[in-house]
């Protein structure tokens, strides 16, 4: 097991350096940081402007394979993933940035994977009944809500219940507030203001898991191995605990791990409505400012995140499966 997963987080490296240094060069062919200071008034010249981005290796008068040989030998040396055309540090904004979005989607991530597969395990056992059809038609109904209009919703409802209270239960911005000092109230002032994006992001994710949950285990269910295990006295409960669900769990457990990057990158509108500022946000800037280093950067971790997405798939297969072999 130890070897193989070495095997396979050196095989990631080298696809994530790769990755990484193919997203420079195309980068370069695509964002033009000098048209950041075009148009600006007073205007500045073009050797003007070559001055400014010159320290930042952002200047296209430095052939290109020299300004990559700068950028790849401070990122080894000294793991500085540069600045952006206006002087600010890539780092400090993935740091924080990073940070930002594990604590915005972590909850809903889990909460939406917890609760696809109940549902997906509870309809399965109930095909054709009321449950079962209540539960599709609602997990039909969220699938279609586009997420923007999911985060708007329970931003509308909860300014109505704290104007109807008068009290402020939930928070609909930010993720800190004002004069909060010390490590327990920090953490409870972030889980409060948590509670709905975390909702939102639930209501519009837990559906797929849901119906591919259900149609694997519902294959399972009829497959032969199954209904040996039934043949021999176990109750369809316990054949389906025991035999079916593993391996439905197989599939799902991968769709979920290989989701990890799109979840930290693609909430790019629920991160505006409720004003946290992470890497989905980051990313929409760095493209719009023309920030090489910045988007360069956030590839590099989609990437790392794929990986990581990638190996935790795997390990879920060896775990769910006694049957596959890792040597």
């Amino acid at each position: 097991m130890f070897r193989y997963l070495t095997r396979r987080v050196l095989s990631w490296v080298v696809i994530i350096v790769v990755a990484t240094n193919l997203v420079y060069f195309l980068a370069w062919n695509f964002l033009d940081p000098r048209s950041n200071y075009v148009g600006r008034r007073p205007p500045l010249t073009h050797d003007e402007i070559s001055a400014i981005l010159l320290p930042r290796n952002l200047s296209d008068t430095v052939p290109l394979a020299e300004r990559w040989w700068t950028w790849i030998t401070d990122i080894v040396l000294h793991w500085n993933w540069g600045v952006s055309p206006e002087g600010q540090s890539v780092n400090g904004q993935m740091a924080f940035r990073a940070l930002v979005s594990a604590e915005f989607v972590t909850g809903a991530t889990i909460i939406s994977a917890v609760l696809g597969i109940a549902l997906g395990v509870y309809t399965a056992n109930r095909q054709y009944r009321t449950g079962d059809r209540i539960g599709q038609f609602t997990s039909i109904i969220t699938m279609n809500i586009p997420p923007i209009v999911a985060a708007l919703g329970f931003v509308l409802i909860a300014v109505q219940i704290n104007r109807g209270t008068g009290i402020d239960i939930f928070y609909v911005t930010g993720p800190s507030g004002i004069g909060i000092s010390g490590a327990w109230e920090t953490t409870v002032d972030v889980l409060h203001r948590l509670v709905l994006p975390t909702l939102a992001m639930t209501l519009v994710g837990y559906a797929s898991t849901h119906f591919v949950q259900r149609s694997l285990l519902l294959d399972n269910i009829k497959a032969d191995y199954v209904r040996t295990a039934r043949a021999k006295g176990l109750t369809k409960r316990q054949a389906i605990r025991r035999h079916a669900l593993r391996t439905s769990l197989i599939p799902v457990a991968t769709q979920i791990a290989f989701t990890i990057p799109s979840v930290f990158l693609g909430a790019i509108l629920s991160e505006l409505i409720f004003n946290w500022h992470g890497l989905g946000e980051y990313f929409q800037q760095t493209l719009t400012h023309n920030d090489i280093h910045g988007t360069v950067a956030i590839a590099a971790f989609g990437a790392f995140l794929t990986a990581i997405g990638a190996i935790l798939a795997d390990i879920a297969v060896v775990v769910l499966d006694p049957r596959v072999r890792v040597s």
